[in-house]
């Protein structure tokens, strides 16, 4: 399959082109023969174009690239190398939405031939790429797996905003469901690995393998998190605290802040749901979710209180949030817990603003109800930045006099302005 791959005799297939899948084809289309296959015709045809739906790759990126977007299974079924790359959300209750892996796996039962190799990135819990997708593809195909086809799991490790930890420079853990497959995974993905790859020894120890990346991050924000609540109680500044820690060599440097996206604030609850499946249920980990997603509502109520104290009609007060997307410098805005913030706000019935030079308003509109305002106005009596974007950096105590009233409240939550902001009240984490 490889040298087959190598001289352009057979395709590779990337079923999924959001964030994950497409950067994975278009890396892999500078090397071999690609299909990129999404069910979503509009973004196919923006694709196409040259344009990336994400907003993160711009159109030199497409250059070169020996690559036929599509949404035609006809198209997709002259793949012989699948891999799968679709999202793996929660639902409103915080259990594993495994429809988009599921759809994707019916797809490729229906393409799938004998020979072929079908590799999942998505983020699951353990066992889900053998329990719940090989069995589908099984069933509509008539084939079975390692007789007449082979799988494999290679999480991905794409970071939304990065530009130096990018495919090719992260390490790549890669896995098979026997030998023959492992190796072959392995060669196909040193293809655009430059970092190289990782081989686990079975497919499970690879789901693992991801879930725990972001699970070990989540608790150690969700510690810095309880701290920054404990720390602001005592009238100290918790990053003022981490700079001092941070002088320790072995000191782990996390900051607190919104747990949001799709990876972290989700990823976790995959693994606890398992946990739950097999009778165990976890302390640990999902303190750590009930801190995180709390943290909106506390810096919520921390601006609502203040507005209680410095204004005489509380319904009459303005609140401008600065930042909508779930971390600096993208336009992905799922699972952004700014959100859960205006929310709040607006149960207290306060007039909120919300900017964003990388939000798209619309799609604020249909994910969580409200979109951008068409400016920044004056007479703010609170202003919440949220996440670090570019031009936020360079904003001073002048900038944020002119947009609010005196007695007004600057919530810095990533402590941009910390020692900056000296005419109006200042607080972060």
């Amino acid at each position: 399959m490889f040298q087959e791959l190598i001289d352009k005799k057979e395709k590779l297939a990337v079923i999924g082109l959001g964030y994950v899948g497409l950067p994975i084809a278009l890396e892999f289309a500078r090397k071999i023969s690609v299909i990129g296959f999404d069910i979503n015709s509009k973004r196919i045809d923006m694709m196409k174009q040259g344009i990336d739906p994400s907003n993160e790759l711009d159109k030199k990126a497409f250059e070169g690239c020996d690559i036929e977007f599509t949404n035609s299974l006809d198209v997709l079924r002259e793949a012989r190398f699948f891999i799968v790359a679709v999202p793996t959300p929660v639902d409103e209750h915080n259990v594993p939405d495994l429809t988009p892996v599921k759809k994707a796996s019916e797809t490729i039962g229906k393409v799938i031939k004998k020979g072929d190799y079908v590799i999942f990135e998505s983020t699951v819990y353990p066992g889900c790429t053998e329990e719940d997708c090989l069995p589908i593809i099984e069933k509509l195909s008539g084939l079975k797996n390692r007789l007449d086809f082979k799988s494999g799991y290679s999480p991905e490790r794409i970071n939304p905003g990065d530009k130096k930890h990018t495919l090719s420079s992260i390490v790549k853990v890669v896995s098979g469901c026997d030998k023959e497959s492992l190796e072959t995974v392995a060669k196909v993905y040193e293809l655009v690995v430059k970092a190289g790859v990782h081989k686990a020894s079975s497919i499970k120890v690879a789901e693992a393998a991801k879930i725990i990346e972001n699970t070990q991050r989540d608790l150690n924000i969700a510690l810095m998190n309880e701290l920054s609540i404990i720390f602001d109680k005592m009238g100290i500044n918790t990053y003022e605290v981490l700079e001092a820690a941070g002088t320790k060599w072995n000191f782990l440097k996390f900051s607190p802040g919104l747990v949001g996206g799709h990876c972290i604030g989700v990823d976790p609850y995959y693994l606890t749901y398992k946990a739950s499946e097999l009778g165990y249920n976890s302390r640990v980990i999902l303190a750590g979710r009930y801190i995180n997603d709390n943290m909106s509502l506390y810096v919520a109520r921390k601006v609502v209180r203040h507005i209680i104290s410095n204004v005489s009609d509380v319904k009459s007060a303005r609140v401008l949030v600065m930042g909508a997307t779930f971390k600096e410098n993208v336009s992905d805005i799922r699972n952004s817990k700014v959100a859960d913030v205006v929310k709040e706000l607006k149960e207290f019935f306060l007039n909120v603003d919300v900017v964003d030079p990388h939000a798209d308003s619309e799609e604020l509109k249909h994910e969580y109800g409200f979109g951008l305002a068409d400016g920044i106005g004056k007479d703010y009596d609170a202003v919440i930045v949220t996440v670090c974007h570019e031009p936020y950096a360079d904003l001073d105590d002048a900038y944020f006099a002119s947009i609010t009233k005196p007695n007004a409240l600057i919530a810095d939550l990533k402590g941009i302005y910390r020692g900056k902001v000296k005419n109006r009240n200042y607080w972060s984490f």
